[in-house]
């Protein structure tokens, strides 16, 4: 059974520095907010697809370009904090032996404050996650675009099987496979944004809660008395058998 009513059409693709449609020569600003879903008329499904495709592929672009432009201030910070460090504490390893061997009289004194400021640089940029920032950005920003390579590998095989391939099922099988394809894609988008998000929420989480207080020790038995030692043997062992009965012998009487 032939479809009715094509789905796609190869000029429909945007090639790859095509920019997107609708938002040509913008750039992203602000947060990652949502945006409206695009409404209109399915009677031409082969142009709300179309739509929707755009859609997708330039929130997709306008995802990876804020994460590419949000990294640049990172990257520039934390280069400086980790340059600032190095050159603290090599500079605060250095005072000290330019003042043992006399070419630095004095110098000494300020190696603990060169140790101490590229001590402080580097616990800035690992407390603020500047440097982890910027390359979580970068590694987000590369997700979201194999991503969406992939989604145009995807669209570009549903438009060859609508034109070349054998016409398999309905107009509307092939719409509702092209739709999940969309969505499938927007999910995944959606799923990295929301992993980077949730690493930066454990970068900044609050320190764990303290342990619980020990439990109070079970009372301990009184130590009981050594039971004594038993008897010693008898040096000479009484025979076996039953012991003899020895006769009762009347007490003196007492002289009259």
């Amino acid at each position: 059974m032939q479809r009715s009513v094509p789905v796609s059409q190869p000029e429909m693709q945007p090639g790859p520095g095509r920019p997107p449609r609708g938002e040509r020569g913008e750039r992203a600003r602000g947060d990652l907010t949502g945006r409206p879903f695009p409404h209109g008329d399915w009677g031409v499904p082969a142009e709300r697809l179309d739509e929707l495709y755009h859609w997708c592929e330039t929130g997709a672009l306008r995802t990876a370009e804020w994460y590419l432009a949000d990294r640049v201030g990172k990257r520039r910070t934390g280069r400086a904090l980790r340059l600032a460090g190095a050159v603290g504490l090599t500079t605060g390893a250095g005072l000290p032996l330019a003042d043992l061997t006399g070419v630095v009289p004095g110098a000494a004194a300020w190696g603990s404050l060169a140790l101490l400021l590229g001590a402080a640089a580097l616990a800035c940029d690992r407390y603020f996650g500047v440097t982890a920032g910027w390359m979580r950005n970068v590694a987000t920003a590369q997700a979201v675009q194999r991503r969406l390579q992939r989604l145009q590998f995807d669209w570009a095989t549903e438009s060859v099987r609508e034109v070349l391939g054998p016409a398999e099922g309905t107009a509307a099988e092939a719409a509702e496979r092209c739709l999940g394809v969309l969505r499938r894609f927007s999910e995944d988008v959606l799923e990295l944004v929301g992993a980077e998000t949730a690493e930066w929420m454990r970068a900044f989480a609050a320190p764990p809660p303290p342990l619980a207080p020990h439990p109070a020790p079970l009372p301990v038995p009184p130590l009981r008395a050594p039971l004594p030692d038993p008897l010693p043997p008898p040096r000479f062992p009484l025979p076996p058998g039953p012991r003899p009965n020895m006769p009762r012998q009347r007490p003196p009487e007492p002289p009259r």
